[in-house]
């Protein structure tokens, strides 16, 4: 009976130790998974931090088209636009040109 117990308590101690290093070899998986996916996680907030700023600069400029569209209809452009490019003016208006010194 001696032999079979020490048989039966080495085969315990083995099957003790297999199971210890399986459990070991898991926790080291998961640690170096947990690590990945903690980089994984950072790397996608720097890309959503990013793209929200990217996602105002947009809207900003959406906005400042929006205004300038609404600009160029107004009375005040078309004014604009035909004193400074086309030279018209109002009946009632002097108009005064810089003598160049080459004129002279």
């Amino acid at each position: 009976m001696g032999k079979g117990r020490r048989r039966k308590s080495k085969e315990n101690r083995i099957g003790k130790m297999c199971i210890s290093g399986i459990v070991f070899t898991f926790l080291i998986v998961m640690s170096i998974q947990i690590v990945n996916l903690y980089k994984e996680d950072q790397a996608y907030l720097a890309k959503e931090k990013e793209l929200s700023a990217q996602l105002e600069e947009a809207t900003e400029e959406q906005q400042q088209l929006a205004d300038y569209e609404q600009y160029t209809q107004s009375q005040e452009y078309i004014e604009e636009v035909a004193k400074s490019k086309l030279g018209l003016v109002y009946n009632n208006e002097i108009v005064f040109k810089e003598q160049n010194e080459e004129d002279n």
